[in-house]
Parts: structure tokens; sequence; C-alpha cells
């Protein structure tokens, strides 16, 4: 069984993304992991050189920064990546760039590829998620954060990126996946609160015109305190985290006892709570 990483990057180092943390969390999987590097007004490309793999496939690309409608850069990108993978592999394992895979899932996740490897029903395999907010201490827990996605997917060509790179499809329809108890650790909203306004900013650029970001510019320091509802994190980080997290040099305490949430969100926050049902929730995929 051959399995390669894949994943896109650019002004890594300017908006703070742990995106050497993401590789390194899947290296142990992968017999290689391509990464797109796109054109940076940073030293991306110097830092995704200094990883000490011999598994790391660097492909140079430059975006489209014209594709401002509904994130489609980032598929294109995605895409680019993925075409860059071995021809002999089975599996491949997308990884974004500020997302990381706990070691102590590899076990799992590898025993699932090797289990529906020659199942060619299976098209893909859906993770769990776990979305860190404001700080490392504390996860998003309310219908605002997705709760699953594709992160293995066959290495079949038919397959592509889907709208903003949040998902895949195989010739405009959902993939047939199986669910595996394995998490993806999201840190896109965990950094000095200048820097997260300043990703704002940028990610604004790939989904929305002039107009429009003129109208809606976020803070200069951005406020983590309007959010809806968080619960304390009471694991463990991946190994590949500790140093960046020791590095923390900010401050953010929230109360999750408290909620922000108007009577329609309240009632269905207790329902998912309760039952773990999510009325109306957006399922790009069909598990099997």
């Amino acid at each position: 069984m051959k399995i390669s990483g894949f994943t896109f990057i650019r002004n890594a180092v300017l908006y703070d993304y742990p995106i050497i943390e993401s590789i390194q969390s899947i290296l142990p999987l992968c017999d290689e992991v391509v990464v797109a590097v796109g054109k940076s007004d940073d030293k991306t490309l110097e830092l995704i050189q200094s990883i000490n793999s011999d598994k790391i496939k660097i492909i140079e690309t430059e975006w489209d920064l014209s594709l401002r409608k509904g994130g489609k850069v980032l598929a294109v990108e995605t895409n680019k990546a993925f075409a860059a993978v071995a021809k002999d592999s089975d599996w491949c394992f997308y990884i974004q760039g500020d997302e990381v895979v706990h070691e102590k899932y590899h076990a799992t996740i590898k025993k699932a590829m090797e289990t529906y490897k020659d199942h060619k029903d299976v098209e893909g395999l859906l993770f769990k998620y776990l979305h860190f907010y404001g700080s490392y201490s504390f996860i998003g827990d309310s219908r605002q954060w997705y709760r699953r996605e594709i992160r293995i997917i066959r290495n079949n060509k038919a397959i592509s990126s889907y709208r903003d790179a949040q998902g895949f499809r195989m010739n405009g329809n959902k993939l047939k996946v199986k669910e595996i108890d394995a998490y993806i650790y999201h840190y896109g909203w965990v950094k000095p609160p200048e820097q997260q306004s300043a990703k704002i900013k940028n990610f604004q650029k790939h989904w929305h015109d002039d107009e429009h970001i003129e109208k809606n510019q976020p803070q200069d320091s951005f406020d983590y305190s309007t959010i809806d509802s968080l619960k304390d994190f009471e694991g463990t980080h991946p190994q590949v985290m500790q140093e960046r997290i020791k590095r923390k040099n900010w401050d953010f305490d929230f109360d999750p006892t408290k909620k922000s949430f108007g009577l329609k969100n309240k009632f269905l926050y207790s329902l998912e709570k309760l039952t773990g049902w999510r009325p109306g929730e957006y399922k790009n995929y069909k598990k099997i």
C-alpha cells in the first residue's frame, strides 16, 4: 500500500500558519507529501524547503488571484497538488495548512486505509473535527463549526477539490465514504489577535470583491470574545504542536458556561447535545 500526502500553502510566515506541523503530522503515514507552494510575499518556500525529509515533493505555483468567488482559488491549488502525487499511490491524504493529525490516531488511520484498500466502493475516508478557538484551551461546540470532512481519497483523477477546498467530488457527485474514529485538529482560529485579523483581511480577497472588502474590514486586533459557545479542551495536543504552543504569546480567557444564542439556536444546540442530531447539517459526502 502506497500513500501520498498533499497540501498547498502561500504566505505561511506572514499569517502564521502551522504548515510545518501539518506536514509533519502526516509524514509517518505517507511515502511522499506533495506541497504546492504558491508564490508568496514572505519566505514560505524556504520554510517548506527546511523540512528535513526526502519524502517532501515541492511544486511551485502561482495563485490566480482573479478567482475571487467562493474561494475557488483554494480548490484550484488543491487540485494542482493532487495532480502531482505519484501515479501508483493507493490513497491520498489531504491536509490543510492549519490542520494537524494527532499521532495517537496514526494506527487507526493506517488500519482503515488497509481495510478499505480493495473495497473500491469506498472512495474516501471521513474524519471528525476539533476546532480550536482563541487559545489552545478551548474548542468550538456550536452549529457554526463543521463536524466532519473527507481527508483521505482514492488516487482517482476523476476526484477533484470542491468549492473552496473544503471537500471533494467525483465527476460532480459526492464521494462514498467510511467514517473513521480519528480527528483532525483545526488551529485556524488560534493565533495572536493582530495576525488573526490580518489573515481574515487577506482571506476575504479569495471570496469577495473590493467593494465588499472595504465595507467589511475587521478590526486591527481580532476580538475573540464575540464567539457564541466554547467548551474546555481536556485532551492533549499533537506532539508536533508542542513547541508552537510553548511560544504562545497572547491571553484569551473565556467562561464556557456562558452561551450567546438566540432562542432558535439555543434550542438546536440543546437538541444536538442531547441526541447528537444536527438538523439541516450540510454533508459533502455519502456515508456507506
